[in-house]
């Protein structure tokens, strides 16, 4: 294997692990240039400096013979100068050094021709590393790293190679972190209990950190793939201390004191809705239910694709929470969202004996009454977007809080809403699918009800990737589907013509598309129309006397349209995969089958064309999640006001899932046996969690 880190240094060792938070500025080698170029890559602490972690490594652990070596690989080799040259290839000034034994030659250049390399002869030996292709007369190698003969720290084992940062050289990377290694790791005091760690087979902590940044066990093929055992013992790490933070949380939730609703009446209430619940919905109801009945808040994610049906599922629960005197909040991301929300659900609140209200902003005087009304208690539910946590609006007896796509709002803004009321349930949605890596990151702290049924009858949506070229056939096909007394969306990404984007824009498509297709009935759509002109519309298309109906994405969500059956999506490649299928869900509501028509440009990026054939392939919500999650990352994919929670320095949810689920279970196990971590063993895990007892006592609530 070669040899293991040594350190020739007589430092001072300290294991303690406050020691580790240190200024990374007290390590030899780190003056003020070098601090302020780490600062800027978030290095402040020696802590941090131990967890910049290699990108990759360079096997140095044996001289490769040159004759040995193959196009494409890399190496490290010793010979002697045959030749030191200067040359110009394509006016480019250069030096060459040909270096070479009793067996084979190489050619190593240097663009510029650096003055350090006059330093040389002629006859003297060279120790070279690089990456070896080869030319039509030798093996060549452009730049490659030169080190001194018999320098021990840089050959003789697999040398790490660190992130880019400006104006420090690898060398000095290495040689900063090896004094950081050799002073705070050894004995390193370990914050992950000793039963955690022999249950999932870790090394220690000091051990795993040496070892990731010197590796000595290690194999090269498990670095390479993030899989040695001290890369895994840091991934582990990463998820234990965000799971235990989530069980902590979700700990502390279930000893609140909550409302116990009385759920009887249930059974009464289905049989009173026009339609029949699917099994899977009937599920989730009892599981909500069965939370409801509890004394302790409610803190429930219910998760289903785009039609499932979980808007009814949350109106059961308003209705129990109304019946036993309490109101009801059900807030969504934009005006738009909570306008839908609002009309689609007339008739069933209605059905329902509930009086709802909208609340948004720009409402006028109106808002004064829905205000006044919710403040009363005369106001069943009140459907609204942010202006539901105004300081303005108060609830008469607020019992359950209903947050409609909720990755969409900030921790701070649910927590508001919650507070409106004393230990209300929470019921949140979503439509995206979520991968399971993501869930238990995300919401690891809520319990998940998944609805994994679509009512009955309902067919797979049939999608097909049409081209510029393609227009015409595209226009057949609706007009053929109209003509079977069916009606059709075409989507389209602007309202109006962007002088930055050459994309297709509804305003003007609907005009073209009317003369296109004269004989159909034509309608357009978009969110700068008033309220009660969307509506007017939307009431239209529902009647049948609009065909077609051009949009932009405000149809995404709430619309149920029975007898649209096809939906032409322009600049396809724009959209992203979760919204091209929640689109594609508003015509997935009948029994008749449904087509999605996707018009792309030729001009698509790498990611665009990958989106496209996955949407095309499948209907599978959480498929499709996972590839979302693989092409774009966690961080883009549940915006900023999430991102800033996944920027894990090893972890990878999609690799190391397998780790995810072991750290998650030894966390929570952890804190059912002993809820507020207070045996003495945990003092330095209630540290990591910031500022001491006082601090972690408010935390986790201990009484």
């Amino acid at each position: 294997m070669g040899k293991c880190y040594r350190s020739d240094t007589d430092s001072d060792r300290d294991s303690s692990y406050r020691k580790v938070l240190s200024p990374v500025s007290s390590l030899k080698g780190v003056g003020k240039v070098i601090a302020r170029e780490l600062h800027k890559r978030g290095v402040q602490t020696v802590y941090d400096l131990l967890y910049v972690l290699p990108r990759s490594y360079q096997d140095r652990r044996k001289f490769v013979p040159i004759h040995e070596i193959r196009s494409g690989e890399s190496a490290l080799i010793k010979g002697k100068i045959r030749e030191l040259r200067r040359v110009r290839p394509r006016y480019r000034t250069m030096l060459e050094i040909v270096v070479g034994n009793e067996k084979g030659i190489i050619s190593a250049r240097w663009m510029g021709a650096p003055r350090y390399l006059f330093r040389f002869r002629k006859g003297e030996e060279i120790v070279l590393f690089g990456h070896f292709r080869r030319s039509v007369k030798m093996l060549e190698t452009y730049h490659p790293e030169i080190i001194e003969v018999g320098d021990e720290h840089e050959t003789g084992r697999l040398l790490p190679v660190y992130p880019e940062i400006e104006g420090i050289p690898q060398r000095r990377i290495r040689r900063i972190i090896i004094d950081a290694v050799d002073r705070f790791t050894q004995n390193l005091e370990d914050p992950l209990p000793r039963r955690i760690r022999e249950a999932a087979q870790l090394s220690e902590l000091g051990e795993a950190i040496k070892e990731v940044h010197f590796p000595c066990e290690s194999r090269p093929e498990d670095l390479r793939i993030r899989r040695s055992p001290a890369q895994r013992r840091l991934i582990f790490d990463e998820f234990f201390m965000l799971q235990l933070a989530l069980a902590l949380k979700k700990s502390k939730a279930s000893r609140e004191r909550g409302i116990a609703f009385g759920i009887q009446g249930t059974e009464e209430l289905y049989r009173s809705l026009p339609f029949e619940l699917t099994g899977s919905q009937t599920r989730v109801i009892r599981e909500i239910m069965r939370d409801m009945g509890r004394p302790f808040p409610m803190n429930r994610l219910l998760q289903g694709d785009v039609g499932c049906g979980k808007t009814v599922v949350a109106l059961i629960a308003a209705w129990v929470v109304v019946r036993n005197g309490y109101q009801v909040a059900f807030m969504a991301p934009t005006q738009l969202l909570a306008e839908q929300h609002y009309l689609s659900t007339l008739e069933l609140t209605r059905r329902m004996n509930l009086k709802a209200a909208l609340l948004t902003s720009g409402m006028g005087t109106h808002a004064d009454d829905v205000r006044d009304g919710v403040r009363r208690g005369t106001i069943d539910i009140v459907i609204g977007t942010h202006a539901l946590i105004q300081e303005s609006v108060r609830f008469h007896r607020l019992g359950l809080a209903i947050i409609d796509e909720q990755h969409r709002f900030g921790v701070a803004q649910r927590a508001v809403l919650k507070q409106k009321g004393i230990s209300p349930d929470v019921l949140t949605m979503t439509a995206t699918p979520i991968p399971r890596t993501l869930g238990l990151t995300v919401y690891g702290d809520l319990d998940i009800s998944v609805i994994d049924e679509l009512p009955p009858g309902r067919k797979p949506i049939q999608t097909r990737l049409f081209h510029e070229r393609d227009r015409s056939k595209v226009h057949a096909m609706l007009s053929d589907e109209i003509r079977k007394e069916r009606q059709a969306y075409v989507v389209y990404p602007l309202i109006e013509k962007s002088e930055k984007m050459d994309l297709k824009d509804a305003t003007q498509m609907a005009e073209e598309l009317r003369g296109v297709l004269p004989d159909f009935h034509i309608g357009l759509i978009h969110g700068r129309m008033p309220l009660d002109q969307r509506e007017g519309i939307m009431e239209a298309f529902k009647k049948g006397t609009i065909d077609i109906l051009v949009s932009t994405t405000v149809i995404e969500v709430g619309i149920d349209i029975p007898n649209a059956t096809m939906m032409v999506i322009e600049n396809a490649e724009r959209f992203g995969l979760s919204q091209i299928h929640q689109l594609r869900g508003r015509v997935r509501r009948s029994v008749y089958p449904s087509k999605c028509l996707l018009l792309a440009s030729y001009r698509k990026t790498d990611g665009a064309r990958r989106r496209l054939g996955v949407i095309e392939k499948t209907t599978d919500g959480f498929r499709i999640a996972e590839e979302d999650l693989a092409i774009r990352g966690p961080g883009e994919l549940l915006g900023e006001r999430q991102s800033g929670f996944y920027q894990f320095r090893v972890a990878n949810l999609m690799r190391d899932a397998e780790i995810l689920s072991e750290a998650r279970e030894g966390a929570f196990r952890l804190v059912e046996a002993d809820p507020g971590l207070a045996h003495r063993t945990y003092n330095l895990l209630r540290e990591l969690f910031g500022g001491g007892q006082r601090h972690w006592d408010e935390f986790v609530d201990v009484a």
